[in-house]
């Protein structure tokens, strides 16, 4: 028997869900429901790897802060996630495009339509790699439903080869991953268990789910723990279009209580950048010292406020 084969007959994900054996007999409205009761599944999964989620959040936090990356890794809707969540980060949370950055088996081709064979190479994924120069400094985030994807499982080597931090994001089990590769290569699993899929295999349904509320914790989390919020409103969104720039007023106007031209003429004098305007307002500071306070508080405001007070 093809060990590839056996190595697909155990994952939870190819097995037959019985709730949804009679789905092609339904009518249009009980298929919907039918779905929408697995999808219902999907959230208390991921709550159940909290605790593994913690320890990723808090390793890419201590990562950006002493200059390193965030580098998500994976093939077909895994990887197309990764590149989801890497390319909202610069206009969510002002971070320079290369803080998280996201690499797909197949290349960019491989985000619009499926480029077959892609995601068997382990090879590619370490060429990426090398070609971003990965260090110490840096975590590699492996997506991949089955956990065995060659390509994921190729960047996790090569990133542990590098000295980085590695994770890796499956909805395989946790026994399975650590009998595998990934087990070997991954430091910390995150396997959130969704159970079958509506469709048996259509991973870009449950797992798909599963996968996008990790990386949103991921990066909100680790966002979050360097600062780059104040309460739960983001302060450091770059004013990349109108709607955005008018965002910016509202948030000062809210914070700072301040009226809409004071607001307008304090984004003027930071050239844009919210974090700094609203220390200005809620202190009173210039912007020069607005500027000192924030970078002597590692970017916090509730810090920079503390010493102010």
């Amino acid at each position: 028997m093809n060990q590839l084969f056996r190595e697909i007959s155990t994952l939870t994900t190819e097995k037959n869900n019985p709730a949804t054996r009679d789905i092609d007999t339904l009518s249009t409205r009980d298929i919907l429901l039918k779905i929408n009761d697995e999808d219902a599944k999907v959230a208390g999964a991921v709550r159940e790897e909290i605790e593994n989620i913690t320890v990723a959040v808090d390793k890419i936090a201590e990562a950006f802060k002493n200059g390193g990356r965030l580098i998500y890794a994976g093939a077909g809707t895994s990887g197309r996630l990764g590149i989801v969540d890497a390319s909202e980060c610069p206009p969510t949370y002002g971070t320079p495009p290369e803080m998280v950055q996201a690499i797909i088996a197949g290349g960019t081709p491989a985000i619009f339509q499926a480029q077959e064979g892609a995601e068997d190479s382990r090879e590619l994924a370490a060429k990426e790699l090398d070609i971003l120069k990965v260090s110490e400094k840096d975590i590699v985030c492996g997506i991949a439903a089955s956990g065995r994807t060659p390509f994921v499982i190729g960047a996790l080597e090569e990133a542990k080869k590098r000295g980085a931090y590695t994770i890796l994001v499956s909805t395989n089990s946790r026994e399975n991953l650590l009998k595998s590769d990934a087990g070997k290569f991954a430091d910390t699993l995150i396997c959130p268990q969704v159970g079958p899929e509506v469709i048996a295999g259509s991973t870009r349904m449950k797992s798909g789910t599963a996968q996008k509320l990790v990386l949103n914790m991921l990066t909100t989390g680790a966002m979050i723990r360097i600062g780059k919020t104040y309460g739960n409103v983001m302060v450091d969104l770059q004013l990349t279009n109108e709607k955005l720039k008018e965002r910016a007023k509202a948030i000062l106007m809210n914070l700072a209580d301040a009226d809409y031209e004071t607001a307008e003429e304090t984004l003027k004098q930071t050239n844009g950048n919210v974090k700094t305007a609203l220390v200005m307002l809620l202190t009173g500071a210039d912007l020069a010292t607005a500027e000192e306070l924030l970078k002597d508080s590692g970017g916090l405001i509730k810090e920079v406020l503390k010493k102010v007070e």
